[in-house]
């Protein structure tokens, strides 16, 4: 997931010359085309690692491009999407760009145009991407704790002191000392309020629990 990979744009249309004409614009940009005919084909490539958006007809063979959308926002969330039409009308576009749709372009559009929306489309993915790798760097951390650990974490990030979290789980205040050093160390957390932020974005916490 790095990332000086080369973004990449897939491109799914019906038209072969939209897909030839947009796949000369993308390279030319210096990002890399993938371009299909149907939404299937599309579903069958593999997912990948790399910022990366898609340029979507609305009407497509099969599985039109909403029902696409759909699929996309829950298995690659990282993927923003630019819808395009030959005859968008109001409810579909409305409908897209309720559905995250970052921009919602009617034929024939100028290059400058979906150029933008792509640039921004790949900076999103980029800091979802990030984000993700983050996420699961913390998360084996927290994995990498004792069971016993994660209850010691547990109870210091809801505010209780060493000697109040040994009394909770019947074990001495030095015992908990070592414990809290050992998760804080695991936990690549230099203060209470860091460990504190790691539990919130790991939903550990009881606020973030609801």
């Amino acid at each position: 997931m790095s990332p000086a990979a080369t973004p990449i744009v897939f491109v799914v249309d019906d038209d072969i010359s939209v897909r030839e004409s947009l796949e000369l614009l993308i390279r030319n940009e210096g990002w890399q085309p993938e371009t299909f005919a149907s939404a299937q084909d599309f579903l069958d490539r593999p997912r990948i690692f790399a910022p990366s958006c898609l340029v979507l007809d609305v009407s497509l063979p099969g599985l039109n491009g909403l029902e696409l959308q759909k699929l996309v926002a829950v298995e690659r969330s990282d993927m923003p999407i630019i819808f395009i039409s030959g005859h968008g009308d109001v409810p579909m576009t409305v409908q897209a760009m309720k559905a995250g749709a970052v921009e919602f372009l009617t034929k024939p559009f100028g290059d400058t145009a979906l150029l933008s929306a792509i640039r921004q489309s790949l900076k999103r993915s980029s800091a979802a991407l990030a984000h993700e790798a983050e996420m699961q760097v913390l998360r084996a951390c927290y994995a990498s704790l004792t069971q016993r650990e994660q209850e010691v974490m547990a109870l210091v990030v809801c505010g209780l002191l060493n000697k109040q979290v040994g009394g909770e789980l019947g074990i001495s205040e030095i015992t908990v000392k070592a414990h809290r050093g050992q998760v804080m160390r695991k936990m690549k957390a230099d203060s209470l309020v860091d460990l504190v932020k790691i539990a919130e974005r790991l939903h550990l916490t009881p606020s973030a629990k609801g």
